[in-house]
């Protein structure tokens, strides 16, 4: 379990959208694409990485809503997207997790490849980020 960790996010373009922006979360300074991309490696995991921010074209509805487990789409009761496929496509290659407010913490956990269902990245994470810095 990660403790302690911040939470900021990048701005950048999509690699094959650069006239588009996405927003990919940073723990701690390391974007989550190059935390998952390195699990994925780490456990021999095909296709590896191939993942981008959450495209700026895409409605998540209100980001501080969003990002603390709450919307009211039926689409993302199934789990929050914390990146997208590099190609820019909604639900073409996402991270899912689960966001969950205990208290003063924020958790993020059972992250998994909704594409991949056989994945296992129970040891991913769980990130636990208190929740004052983190709204």
């Amino acid at each position: 379990m990660e403790k302690g960790v911040t939470l900021s996010f990048a701005i950048e373009p999509l690699k094959y959208h650069p006239e588009e922006l996405s927003l990919t979360p940073l723990l701690s300074g390391t974007p989550l694409t190059e935390l998952v991309l390195s699990f994925e490696r780490e456990h021999s995991f095909e296709p590896a990485g191939g993942y981008a921010g959450l495209p700026n074209w895409s409605s998540y509805g209100p980001l501080e809503r969003y990002f603390m487990g709450e919307s009211d789409d039926e689409f993302f009761a199934k789990g929050c997207y914390l990146l997208e496929c590099n190609c820019g496509i909604v639900g073409c290659w996402p991270l899912l997790a689960h966001i969950e407010a205990k208290g003063n913490l924020v958790i993020w956990d059972s992250f998994r490849q909704p594409h991949r269902p056989l994945r296992d990245y129970s040891e991913f994470g769980p990130f636990v980020f208190e929740l004052e810095p983190y709204q």
